[in-house]
């Protein structure tokens, strides 16, 4: 068995300020020393190559959760804490948490309302936002590109499919922000109860729009999930529509403010690759997924093993933790020529930034809309960006961000 050792992999430390910098060396290391390592201080097995967290993603024999098979005895867990029973309340009725039947039931239910003509029909919306939102950037001579583009580009856009009313929307990124926490390896229990808190008052939120959607419904997405069904009327419950839209709102800005960061921090590092971006603007499709490669957003997913499963003669029990390294995959040698190296015309290009199989990311179009917008909105109106002061990275090591990015025009 690849087992932790602090020697051998002093490297992988998800709590180390240097390894969330650049965690991407100890990555190489985790490959060339195999392909998968239990790493004791999370109870966790790491997956650091591309093939391997393929094929997992579409493994049937994992899971996102065991409860649909098992109870937490049986799965020999510790039941989640009673305090934290509003988070998971929330998170656990949301598609990302979900396993058939029921994934595949409210996957469906949701498709009939997400549509890609309801993302195709956002696209004059989001483009004339990316204007708005960078000509102010422009007008002050620069700012902070996380507070100023990053976030209210997504977060407007997912509240303007959502039918959220501007004035309530200000509390959606610290609500969004608090219940990601939770998402980080071995949350403190400061971070679980700002979850908790946010996950009431969200919820909270979200049926007084829903109770008032079904009173009038209008021409967004709540509306459309309540009015989701199937042929034989089989409708999402309230909370299931309440836990839907949380996981849209989450993973529907999450990663594409990180990735907006993350992209123009590696631009400004790599500034021939910048260069050739400004002199030739349709490269930016190809900008978009590949800066999604180079520097994920969400660096770790998790999976339950529901049965046994072996990798390369390591046999991992059913009961145990799977950790797909998503930033590692993304640059593994054996899929992408000089994965180290940035280069936005990169055809080839297979990156999982967006998972794969049954939990394929049903937002992908979107975020690829935004990214793909704010970026060339920023080319078009401010072709001088340049960096004002070194950024600070967020000590988060899940979901892969910095704190600002201080820009000048």
């Amino acid at each position: 068995m690849a087992a932790f050792d602090r020697d051998s992999f002093d490297s992988f430390d998800p709590w180390d300020p240097d390894f969330v910098a650049d965690p991407y060396p100890g990555y190489a290391e985790l490959r060339d020393r195999g392909r998968v390592h239990y790493y004791e201080p999370t109870d966790q097995w790491l997956v650091p190559h591309h093939a391997d967290v393929s094929a997992l993603l579409r493994d049937r024999r994992l899971g996102r959760t065991y409860t649909h098979r098992y109870t937490h005895e049986d799965f020999g867990r510790t039941p989640p804490s009673p305090e934290h029973e509003p988070f998971h309340t929330l998170n656990d009725h949301g598609m990302l948490d979900l396993e058939p039947p029921d994934h595949t039931r409210i996957r469906r239910l949701v498709s009939k309302a997400f549509t890609p003509r309801t993302v195709e029909r956002l696209k004059p919306y989001v483009r004339s936002l990316a204007d708005e939102l960078v000509g102010r950037l422009v007008e002050a001579g620069g700012g902070d590109l996380l507070t100023d583009v990053a976030e209210p580009l997504p977060v407007a856009v997912i509240a303007e499919m959502l039918g959220i009313p501007e004035p309530d929307r200000a509390p959606l990124r610290p609500w969004s922000a608090d219940i990601c926490g939770m998402y980080e390896l071995n949350p403190s229990e400061e971070t679980a109860a700002r979850a908790v808190r946010a996950s009431l008052e969200f919820s909270e939120y979200l049926r007084t729009l829903i109770a008032a959607r079904r009173e009038k419904p209008g021409d967004d997405l709540v509306s459309g999930l309540i009015a989701a069904h199937d042929e034989d009327d089989d409708r999402l419950t309230e909370q299931e529509m309440v836990s839907t839209c949380a996981l849209l709102l989450n993973a529907g800005h999450e990663a594409t403010v990180n990735a907006t960061v993350n992209g123009w921090w590696a631009l400004f590092r790599n500034p021939a690759q910048l260069a050739a971006l400004r002199a030739d603007h349709s490269l930016v499709p190809t900008a978009v997924e590949e800066l999604m490669r180079y520097d994920t957003p969400l660096q770790l997913f998790e999976r339950w093993v529901l049965d046994e499963i072996e990798i390369d003669g390591t046999t991992i029990p059913r009961g145990a933790e799977v950790a797909m390294l998503f930033g590692s995959a993304n640059h593994d040698p054996a899929v992408f020529t000089a994965p180290d190296r940035l280069d936005l015309a990169r055809r080839d290009n297979p990156h999982i930034s967006f998972s794969a199989g049954i939990h394929y990311c049903i937002g992908a179009p979107l975020a690829r809309i935004e990214l793909a917008a704010s970026m060339t909105a920023l080319l078009e109106h401010a072709p001088a960006l340049r960096l004002a002061a070194e950024p600070e990275r967020k000590p988060n090591f899940v979901i892969r961000g910095l704190k600002g990015l201080p820009v000048e025009v």
